[in-house]
């Protein structure tokens, strides 16, 4: 993108308080971009921005608008699955723009995958961009990825990682929303595949029962390499399901041979890169380090 592009933003599912949306435009304006702000920012219908139909209506209109070279999305919550198979992505196809956000924009991101094989950002949304986030790296990660820098991204060695070096085209991200994709026309082919997996406030036993459904419908088979972001905020019933999260994961795919790395700084919390889905990297993992770059 360059100086003076135009930004759209939207609350495709749950509902945003405006005054945050407003501050977020400030810090995407301070990057020297134009930001029209939708009219589902900062409106209320039950736990959603507003009804599907305006939810609706309002994306469509920004993907098919030439003058906005990306979208970046309010908050996710939930709502987009209930819109997707409405969308028209005729004009976008021939026009692509950035598709910015994580957690329910998943499945956004997995429609656009399985479709059009066109890359989209998994990254913070406006309400990740706050007083006491805008200029740290993961704020800033978001600012190279839209001005098209290449990147490299870092983090500590995980007791559960295992080790090596491969590459492939990265996919991925909600573990739930994954999950519920799984058999609809919006989920992602794995094969060859790096696949990125994160998720908050869930049960351990509901993750254990997700890994399962992804690992019978043949979503872990072939990869090339699995990611696992943040896993925050987990439950547990009066009876203690007697694994982590990362313990739960590392059990199903400790017979692949394929790399995997754990704690990756991806997903519900404040460190959470912004991360191109849909394009080739490499990942490397060592004993002290893991090294991702496209």
């Amino acid at each position: 993108m360059k100086k003076g592009d135009l930004i759209g933003i939207t609350c495709s599912s749950s509902k945003m308080d405006l005054q945050a949306a407003e501050y977020a435009r400030g810090v995407l304006t301070s990057w020297g971009y134009r930001v029209h702000l939708g009219i589902t920012v900062g409106t209320s219908f039950h736990n959603f921005s507003a009804p599907d139909e305006l939810r609706l209506e309002e994306l469509q209109d920004m993907l098919d608008d030439p003058e906005i070279k990306a979208i970046v999305f309010g908050r996710g919550g939930y709502g987009m699955v209930c819109i997707i198979d409405k969308l028209d992505f005729t004009r976008f196809r021939k026009q692509p723009k950035w598709l910015c956000g994580y957690s329910d924009i998943t499945t956004l991101h997995s429609h656009v995958q399985r479709h059009f094989g066109i890359a989209t950002l998994h990254s913070m949304m406006c309400s990740g961009i706050t007083p006491d986030t805008f200029d740290n790296e993961y704020t800033e990660s978001l600012a190279a990825a839209l001005k098209g820098k290449t990147y490299r991204y870092t983090a500590p060695a995980h007791p559960l990682n295992k080790e090596g070096k491969t590459s492939g085209i990265l996919v991925g991200g909600n573990l739930s929303m994954l999950a519920n994709l799984s058999g609809t026309p919006s989920q992602i082919n794995t094969k060859g595949k790096i696949l990125l997996l994160e998720d908050i406030g869930e049960y351990r036993y509901n993750i254990d029962r997700m890994m399962y459904n992804l690992k019978r419908a043949g979503w872990l088979d072939k990869l090339a390499g699995l990611v696992v972001g943040a896993f925050t905020d987990g439950k547990e019933t009066d009876t203690p399901f007697g694994q982590t999260e990362y313990e739960i994961i590392s059990n199903l795919v400790k017979d692949y041979e394929y790399p995997v790395c754990f704690g990756f700084p991806s997903g519900h919390q404040a460190a959470n890169y912004s991360l191109k889905l849909g394009i080739k990297h490499e990942l490397k993992i060592g004993a002290k380090t893991v090294l991702s770059e496209i």
